[in-house]
């Protein structure tokens, strides 16, 4: 890691240090002196790999059937108050 930058120099030279996170260097960015915030480079997403659950998650054939009427008054504002 590198001596702490002044915010002051760190918005004159926000480019350049961008570009040496981007680098692989860890700025810590200092306000009167006190290190407040670091810039770092950002991590590529590791991709999603499809299908990394099957055969471990269960839906029921019937997920998607209608609710039974006593229940679905509940959801339009209808049931017991």
């Amino acid at each position: 890691m590198s001596e702490p930058i002044n915010i002051y120099e760190a918005k004159t030279h926000l480019s350049k240090l961008v570009d040496r996170a981007a680098a692989g260097e860890s700025i810590i960015i200092a306000k009167a002196g006190r290190p407040v915030a670091r810039l770092v480079p950002l991590q590529a997403p590791v991709p999603r790999v499809p299908g990394n659950l099957k055969g471990r998650i269960w839906i029921a054939p019937d997920f998607d059937a209608p609710l039974p009427d006593d229940i679905q008054r509940y959801f339009e504002g209808e049931g017991e108050e």
